[in-house]
């Protein structure tokens, strides 16, 4: 709408000073000449606005003039208290800035707007937290929240996962980014991106060199880089395998990553028809009848990866490949050796 477009303009060169046509084009969508007639407008309802052309022209308004409006609508201001519940805030230790940012996003709502924005508040709730995570170790944001800001190089003493040695990097921070209530600190190594999670960094030290990006490089674009690495990675070992459907929701929340479609559940969908009969009946170990399963298509990165799979008991069992049930084989009667010793003796 262009009423939203006129306030959209008269907000950005209120917060940016002067931004060339074309700038304001790319933002809005619009044409250079849209523009200019916005422009027009603008000025045709007092806004003192005007145009200076040249290399170093654009768009801007006379110097000391501000508007109090927000232009918020009733969908933006809910936009905004929801935000508030979302957390992160307190991890970078802005709860208390963010509430005092709020208190004065609502006084200078429109009244009619108000009551949106306190219900929206009151009503939804945001936790970035998974079901049965685990308590979570304290992370200390302040040196990656002070270097992500200052723009310095950051040096730090970093444990990567499955190893007990600290190694130490030089980087080049882009930001930090929130993934399912864990934090990562976006940095270049030597002109390459990298993931470092921010709670296996064990101690770090702002440097007084200058951070050296790519240049024209976002933290978004190498987010997303980055996240696409983490998501690719090659899975080579196919299982299938076969749940009990009681368990089916729970195993689809747990093994989400490394299910590779739906479960096939036999309600009008794949059932494995002219495959290994255990898809479709008990294995004569009295476990029931194919209704009482699900068929799942997993995909691991290594075979020992399946192991993962125990914790469903004889709730689950792998169907293919050969080596995979071995390995399971094999895990479950290490188990049993464990306990074997504490069992009653008959």
């Amino acid at each position: 709408m262009k009423a939203d477009r006129l306030l959209s303009i008269l907000l950005l060169l209120q917060t940016r000073g002067r931004v060339p046509a074309g700038e304001l084009a790319e933002r809005l969508e619009v044409s250079t000449r849209t523009v200019y007639r916005d422009i027009e407008s603008l000025s045709a309802s007092g806004v003192p606005v005007y145009a200076e052309r040249g290399r170093h022209g654009g768009i801007a308004l006379l110097p000391g003039f501000r508007t109090d409006v927000t232009g918020l609508t009733t969908d933006e201001a809910r936009a905004l208290f929801i935000l508030a519940a979302q957390g992160a805030h307190a991890a970078l230790g802005l709860d208390e800035a963010l509430g005092s940012a709020l208190r004065k996003v609502m006084a200078a709502l429109p009244a009619p707007h108000r009551p949106a924005a306190e219900l929206a508040g009151s009503r939804i709730l945001v936790d970035p937290d998974r079901w049965m995570g685990g308590p979570r170790p304290a992370v200390d944001l302040g040196i990656l929240h002070t270097a992500v800001f200052t723009d310095l190089r950051l040096r730090i003493r970093y444990r990567h996962s499955g190893e007990t040695r600290l190694r130490t990097y030089t980087v080049d921070p882009y930001g930090l980014v929130a993934k399912a209530g864990t934090w990562y600190l976006v940095a270049d190594r030597r002109g390459r991106p990298q993931l470092f999670r921010a709670d296996r960094v064990a101690s770090a030290t702002l440097t007084d060199v200058p951070v050296r990006r790519r240049a024209g490089v976002a933290l978004a674009e190498v987010w997303q880089q980055l996240r696409r690495q983490v998501e690719d990675r090659p899975a080579d070992v196919r299982v299938t395998a076969r749940i009990r459907r009681d368990r089916l929701d729970l195993a689809v929340r747990i093994l989400g990553g490394a299910l590779t479609g739906p479960p096939r559940t036999g309600d009008g969908e794949d059932t494995g028809d002219g495959e290994d009969p255990r898809h479709k009946a008990g294995t004569g170990n009295g476990k029931g009848t194919g209704n009482d399963w699900a068929t799942l298509d997993l995909a691991y990165p290594v075979l020992p990866a399946v192991r993962q799979l125990l914790q469903f008991g004889d709730s689950l069992e792998v169907l293919d490949p050969p080596e995979a049930r071995r390995v399971m084989a094999e895990a479950a009667a290490s188990l049993t050796t464990v306990y074997a010793a504490d069992a009653p003796s008959a």
